[in-house]
């Protein structure tokens, strides 16, 4: 099913589901980053292997410390700078962010998305999303809904 509707899409995302997300960049396969058993759903649909770490979607720089801890002041800089928008920085991990995002390394890729769509989704969020690109391992990223990886639920929002 292809929707705009965000409400949808926050009680998918509620219940520990995936949905397609659009960012400035491609369409991404989301789900809430603090859920282990989410971001497994995510690897296992796009056997994805899971050395492979995922980047994590946030609302706004304000949440960036629910996320990262021992945050330098040049990320603050950068992401006050860049973000939203297609940066992506790499801090020390919060202990709340499952290891499985991580591939179970020290370190968490976070980044601010610049689509309207995603912004007011994640505005209705009191979680982040784990969310790399809709498609199958190794295959092209989507840059439209149609091209996304086969869900339950996709967005086709531009």
């Amino acid at each position: 099913m292809i929707t705009r509707n965000i409400d949808q899409a926050v009680e998918i995302l509620k219940r520990d589901g995936m949905i397609s997300i659009p960012t400035e960049t491609v369409y991404g396969l989301a789900a809430n980053a603090f859920k282990d058993h989410a971001v497994k759903k995510i690897f296992d649909l796009k056997k994805r292997p899971y050395f492979n770490p995922l980047i994590v979607h946030i609302k706004s720089i304000d949440f960036l410390s629910n996320i990262a801890i021992d945050i330098p002041k040049v990320a603050y800089t950068l992401a006050e700078r860049f973000w939203p928008g297609p940066l992506t920085l790499v801090l020390n991990k919060h202990s709340d962010i499952p290891d499985r995002v991580t591939a179970g390394k020290k370190t968490v890729a976070v980044r601010v998305p610049d689509h309207p769509i995603t912004q007011a989704l994640l505005a209705k969020l009191e979680f982040p999303l784990a969310a790399p690109s809709a498609n199958p391992f190794g295959s092209i990223s989507p840059t439209c809904a149609e091209a996304c990886i086969p869900i339950t639920f996709t967005t086709n929002w531009k």
